[in-house]
């Protein structure tokens, strides 16, 4: 199967309406590891939590699955996975599966089994990247990856509950949030990840899915640079490969719209699939509408406050190098707090207006 064509790919937007989501992880898993395997795999805070997310107007959501749910328990995540989309399409939401991840915020490897415990006041502290780095580094368990990948996407190809499929979130993302509040970085692993990344796109055609698949581009550049996004060759790659293109942007209005008009030359339909950190200026009461009105699809980060505290900014210095300030008083991501009560009101209120929903 080749990349569909431009042509094809804005028909496909153009009948999908405008597409403004979340990100999810229910409150009480402390990374999708916990979410996913059987004994914390928790229905009714899913349950609960997708519908509050449907009455305000969402669409559709982005999670990550795990490879290693699927290596020691496949029947049960895919029973498990066909339960969220279910539950999900049953409120309008409309699913979007992410296969692998970089994201190894809290500096360990995964492991299948209970996991530990947060790190009081530090952003993220458990999350685990999939299907982690030593794994990642072993020729000898691509195999496995393959038949994943191809496993799910096979499950699913031709279901229109999925919306697209996004094959890798942020490949060769190296940063450690530490517990005394800091960042680090493991060693370079950038080469095997743009490995992987393109061996999913070549996985996931041999599926012929009917949705479109991507992989975001991520990279952007400081404050005060003039140089485009998705520079580097990861994100050029991934670019060049999807369906349609997808990036992230943590950054102020301005920004997101030089981006936007940077990535518009490519000539296809546009999602931001992460988005929404208040103390860098990413906030719905401004880019909300710079999305509506560019017709540029959006999956804010988080949606109820929980185990992953991600209520509470990144590292410090990660936030001013995005031009902000780690203030703990001002939540960083989430709109919801534990009882689905709204952090900022006027949020809430804006995200149903522009969904039309009536106020609440």
């Amino acid at each position: 199967m080749d990349r569909f064509s431009a042509d094809w790919a804005n028909a496909w937007w153009a009948a999908q309406g405008w597409i403004c989501g979340f990100n999810f992880l229910p409150s009480s898993a402390v990374n999708f590891l916990e979410m996913w395997q059987a004994d914390t795999f928790d229905r009714d805070t899913i349950a609960r939590e997708l519908g509050w997310a449907a009455a305000l107007g969402f669409n559709a959501l982005r999670v990550n699955l795990h490879y290693l749910v699927w290596k020691h328990d496949r029947d049960g995540m895919m029973d498990r996975l066909e339960w969220l989309i279910a539950t999900a399409d049953g409120l309008g939401l409309r699913m979007v599966p992410c296969l692998f991840d970089d994201c190894g915020f809290g500096g360990f490897e995964p492991a299948y089994g209970p996991q530990p415990d947060l790190v009081p006041g530090v952003h993220n502290s458990r999350a685990v990247a999939s299907p982690g780095r030593a794994a990642l580094l072993d020729p000898g368990t691509w195999p496995a990856f393959a038949a994943y990948l191809r496993d799910v996407v096979r499950a699913y190809r031709c279901d229109n509950r999925i919306l697209f499929w996004d094959l890798y979130n942020e490949p060769g993302n190296r940063m450690v949030f530490t517990a005394t509040g800091a960042q680090t970085y493991e060693p370079d692993f950038s080469q095997a990840s743009h490995d992987l990344m393109r061996a999913a796109f070549d996985w996931c055609r041999n599926e012929n899915p009917d949705q479109p698949i991507t992989v975001g581009a991520w990279v952007t550049p400081p404050p005060g640079s003039d140089d485009p996004p998705c520079q580097n060759a990861i994100d050029r790659d991934a670019l060049a490969l999807s369906d349609i293109v997808t990036f992230h942007a943590y950054w102020d209005s301005a920004h997101v719209q030089r981006f936007i008009d940077h990535l518009a030359a490519l000539g296809r339909p546009m999602l931001c699939t992460e988005w929404m950190a208040r103390a860098v200026g990413s906030r719905i009461e401004d880019q909300l509408d710079l999305f509506q009105s560019r017709k540029v699809g959006c999956f804010q980060w988080g949606l109820v406050k929980g185990r992953t505290q991600t209520h509470l900014p990144w590292p410090a210095d990660l936030v001013a190098a995005h031009g902000g300030a780690a203030d703990r008083s001002v939540w960083f991501h989430d709109l919801l707090d534990e009882k689905g009560q709204p952090y900022d009101p006027a949020e809430t209120a804006r995200l149903r207006q522009a969904l039309g929903i009536a106020p609440s």
